[in-house]
C-alpha cells in the first residue's frame, strides 16, 4: 500500500483531510494557549495565589500527559479516526464545562479533563497525515496543516485582548473565550466524521481489502494526474546463513519502542521531548507573565501578547518553502538553535520596539522549528508504532510543561526575565545536540525505506 500511496500525486481526499486536520490543530492551539493566556485576568478572577496559580497553568498539561497515553495507543490498536473523534469530544465538552467554572478547583478539574482529549491531537495529526500522503508531499502538505492551526495563537491573543476585560450578555469575556472553543471543536469533529481510516493502519492490522478501497478510491481521484517519483529502497544486503531461523517474534505496542532497531530512536526523542517544550511552550505561556514583570499592565500586555503570537502562523508558513528542500534532521537543529539566540535577546529587552521584534522571531523561527519536529518525529517510526511512538514520546513534553510553571514562575519572581530566559536557551542547546548527534535523515524518503 505505501508504494501505491507514494505513487500518488495529492488527491482530493488528502487535500481535505489536509484541511480538516489543520483546523483541528487551530482549535488544538487555541486551547493549549488558553490558559497561560488568561492567566492575569484569572488570577483577578479567582483570588489564585503564587502557590495557586502554577497548579491552574499546568492542570491542562497534566491531563495531556494522560491523553497522549492513552489515546495514542489507541490509535494503534483501533485505528486513528476513531481516536481522532473521541478526542475531540473530550475536550470540545470540558472546555465548555470550563466555562462555567464558579471556583479555581473547578476551573482546573475542566481544564485536567480538557487536556485529556487534547493530549493526542498533535501526535495523531502527524501520524494520520504521515499515513496517508506521498513521500514527497508529505512535510510540505503537513506544514500547511500546521500552519492553518498555528493561526488560532494570535487569533487567540487579540480575543484575550477584545473581549478578556469585557462583559458580554452579562457574562464575563473570559468565559465566553471557553465556549468559543468548544463549539470550534465541535464543527471539526463534524469534519473529521468523513475522513476515511489510513490504508497503511488497515494493512498493518491485516484488513488489506479495506486498505485497498481506500487507496483504490485515491488512485481512481487522481485519474490521469502525473504519479511522483518515488525513490528505489537500497538492496538489502544477504544474510548470513548460520543454520538457525532468520525470523523472531517482533515485539508490539510500547516494548517494541526499547529494543533495537528503535531504542536510539526513542532514546533521542526522550529527550527531544523533555527539553523542547522548555522552549517552545515555556516562551509560549510565560509571555504573559514576563510582560506583566516587565511593568506593562494586562490589557497592554495581552496586545502585546497577540502581535507576539502573530508569528506562530507566519514561522510556520516560512516553514513551507524550506521543509521538503532542507533535510528535517539539519531544520530542527539550526532552528533550535536561533530560538536560543531570540529568547535570549527577548528576556533581556527593555523597550516596547524590541519586546515586539524578538518576541515576533521567536514564535516566528519556533514554528519553522515545530513544523520540523512534527514532520519528523512521525517518519522515523514504522506503522504499526507510529502513534503509539509519537503519542508516548510526545507525553513526556506535556509532563515537562506542566511541571514548568512550578519551576519558572518562582524562577521569574526570585531572579527576574533573564535567568527565566537563560533557561530557555539552554534547553534549546540540548535540543539541537541531542537531534545532531542522534537523528536518522528522512526528507524525500519513503516511510518503509527509513524504518527498514
Amino acid at each position: 500500500m505505501g508504494e501505491r500511496i507514494d505513487r500518488l500525486p495529492v488527491t482530493r481526499t488528502q487535500r481535505r483531510a489536509t484541511v480538516a486536520v489543520g483546523l483541528g490543530l487551530f482549535f488544538e492551539f487555541y486551547e493549549v494557549f488558553l490558559t497561560g493566556v488568561l492567566s492575569s485576568v484569572l488570577v483577578g478572577e479567582f483570588g489564585l495565589s503564587k502557590a495557586e496559580l502554577p497548579l491552574v497553568l499546568s492542570s491542562t498539561f497534566i491531563g495531556m500527559f494522560v491523553g497522549a497515553l492513552v489515546l495514542g495507543r489507541f490509535a494503534d490498536r483501533l485505528g486513528r479516526r476513531g481516536a481522532f473523534l473521541l478526542n475531540l469530544s473530550i475536550y470540545s465538552l470540558f472546555s465548555l464545562l470550563g466555562a462555567f467554572s464558579m471556583s479555581a478547583v473547578w476551573l482546573v478539574t475542566t481544564r485536567f479533563l480538557a487536556g485529556v482529549g487534547l493530549g493526542a491531537e498533535l501526535p495523531l495529526a502527524d501520524t494520520y497525515l504521515t499515513d496517508l500522503l506521498p513521500a514527497r508531499r508529505r512535510g510540505r502538505y503537513i506544514a500547511w496543516a500546521y500552519t492553518l492551526g498555528f493561526i488560532g495563537v494570535p487569533v487567540l491573543g487579540f480575543l484575550a485582548h477584545s473581549l478578556a476585560m469585557t462583559t458580554w450578555l452579562g457574562v464575563a469575556g473570559w468565559r465566553w473565550m471557553f465556549v468559543i472553543g468548544a463549539l470550534g471543536a465541535f464543527v471539526v469533529f463534524l469534519l473529521r466524521r468523513g475522513l476515511p481510516e489510513s490504508p497503511r493502519w488497515l494493512e498493518s492490522v491485516g484488513r488489506t481489502e479495506e486498505a485497498d478501497q481506500v487507496v483504490t478510491r485515491l488512485e481512481n481521484e487522481a485519474g490521469g494526474l502525473p504519479s511522483e517519483p518515488v525513490r528505489p529502497a537500497p538492496p538489502s544486503p544477504p544474510a548470513a546463513d548460520t543454520g538457525r531461523p532468520r525470523t523472531r517474534p517482533v515485539p508490539t505496542g510500547a516494548r517494541a519502542l526499547l529494543v533495537p532497531p528503535y531504542k536510539r530512536r526513542t532514546g533521542m526523542m526522550v529527550v527531544f521531548h523533555i527539553f523542547q517544550t522548555i522552549g517552545y511552550y515555556g516562551f509560549g505561556t510565560m509571555v504573559p507573565l514576563v510582560l506583566t514583570a516587565k511593568g506593562y499592565p494586562i490589557s497592554e500586555s495581552l496586545l502585546f501578547t497577540g502581535v507576539t503570537y502573530l508569528g506562530y502562523p507566519i514561522g510556520s508558513a516560512l516553514s513551507l518553502p524550506v521543509v521538503e528542500r532542507v533535510e528535517r534532521k539539519y531544520l530542527v537543529v539550526g532552528a533550535g538553535l536561533l530560538m536560543a539566540v531570540f529568547g535570549l535577546a527577548f528576556g533581556f529587552s527593555n523597550s516596547m520596539l524590541t519586546i515586539l521584534v524578538f518576541g515576533f522571531l521567536y514564535t516566528a523561527v519556533s514554528n519553522v522549528f515545530s513544523n520540523a519536529y512534527h514532520i519528523y518525529q512521525a517518519e522515523i517510526f514504522p506503522t504499526h508504532l507510529r502513534s503509539t511512538a509519537s503519542s508516548g514520546t510526545y507525553a513526556l513534553s506535556r509532563l515537562t510543561t506542566a511541571a514548568m510553571p512550578f519551576v519558572l514562575v518562582p524562577v521569574l519572581n526570585d531572579a527576574g526575565v533573564g535567568a527565566l530566559f537563560a533557561i530557555v536557551c539552554a534547553a534549546m542547546v540540548v535540543v539541537a545536540v541531542d537531534v545532531g548527534i542522534l537523528g536518522p535523515l528522512t526528507t524525500g524518503r519513503r516511510l518503509e525505506v527509513v524504518n527498514e
